[in-house]
């Protein structure tokens, strides 16, 4: 009983959150390094790594340790993710709100994973299709992106209430760094790191993809400029810091032939992107709907409060509410509360 509600409580929760970012962050890495070796067809079938075999054997050579060892993370991902439901299941929370967004969340990543394993499998038995070999990594930004969202949850990291130019501007960046993703994975569809040395390729030629991906790049860095400009936040000083070094490594490996160390650094800023992109959308919000039986004195733009309030006067267990629907019973003149830290 004891292991159970210390695996439902607030501290397992908050670091099964940070495992999962984490670890969906080192599966793209390391999928991209089967494809950068020519493993990617080092286990030849699948579910099975070979006719009648689940384990490789010494005739696949190093290509199939490589392809097997990355099939098995994925099961260290799924344990990561049943363990991260189970505690949000176990998890207890005066807040229904919170419970219910880190249920849906924890179930989402959860999901997400098996259905990542599946994509794997197809893109196998299609030869490492390149458009195929494209959905399974975006899937992996998605999980990036919603392990982002559960850490912000589970951490009680704030969020600035907004105008909604700027709320605007912060959804467009995101949705750039989604196109520059998108291309991203356009662009090493055309080019020489297939897989495996017979795969096919997208037949796109590989020069023009990368100067239509580079522009989508320029857009990302003006919108964050405009983030920061309007923010003045470490989430978009963060994600205009990464985009720059990105570019910077991009251009280098573009000019140097594509060489597997730099492709592999790019791969994990592309999935440092997506988390930061996703850290910036997270960090603002819209003003609730004004409450006409409710003191009002919100003003967009006024600085940071928490997407979940400050936890005074709650149980140990209890997420934290709202502070304006607290009721007050001090006597005298009323005070104002003190908006919670950017931490953004």
């Amino acid at each position: 009983m004891d292991r159970l509600r210390a695996l439902g409580s607030d501290s397992a929760l908050r670091w099964f959150a940070v495992a999962s970012l984490v670890m969906n962050i080192v599966i793209i890495v390391t999928g991209g390094l089967v494809r950068l070796t020519d493993s990617g067809l080092g286990c030849p079938t699948w579910p099975q790594c070979t006719p009648g075999s689940y384990t490789p054997h010494a005739a696949l050579g190093v290509h199939g340790a490589i392809e097997f060892s990355n099939r098995m993370l994925t099961f260290v991902l799924m344990i990561i993710a049943a363990l991260t439901f189970i505690a949000a299941l176990l998890h207890r929370s005066a807040d229904r709100g919170y419970l219910r967004k880190v249920g849906w969340l924890t179930f989402a990543l959860g999901f997400g994973i098996p259905f990542q394993g599946v994509i794997g499998g197809i893109t196998v038995r299609t030869h490492l299709n390149p458009y195929v070999v494209a959905l399974h990594t975006l899937d992996s930004m998605v999980l990036v992106a919603l392990s982002v969202w559960l850490i912000r949850l589970t951490w009680s990291i704030g969020a600035r209430i907004v105008s909604r130019r700027t709320r605007a501007l912060t959804v467009i960046t995101f949705g750039l760094a989604w196109l520059v993703v998108c291309l991203g994975t356009v662009v090493t569809g055309s080019g020489p790191h297939a897989g495996d040395v017979h795969a096919r390729r997208t037949g796109l030629d590989p020069a023009v993809v990368a100067h239509v991906h580079a522009g989508a790049v320029y857009l990302l860095v003006a919108a964050t400029i405009g983030c920061l400009v309007l923010l003045r936040n470490r989430a978009a000083l963060f994600l205009l810091l990464l985009e720059v070094a990105q570019a910077i490594i991009g251009f280098v490996q573009y000019y140097s032939n594509l060489p597997i160390g730099l492709v592999s650094v790019h791969m994990l800023g592309a999935a440092g992107t997506m988390a930061l992109a996703a850290n910036l959308l997270c960090s603002v919000r819209l003003a609730p709907r004004p409450d006409p039986g409710a003191e009002s004195g919100l003003r967009a733009d006024s600085g940071p409060v928490s997407d979940l309030p400050a936890s005074a006067g709650l149980p140990k267990s209890g997420r934290p509410v709202p502070s304006a629907s607290r009721p007050t019973h001090r006597s005298g003149p009323a005070t104002a509360t003190r908006p919670a830290p950017d931490r953004a």
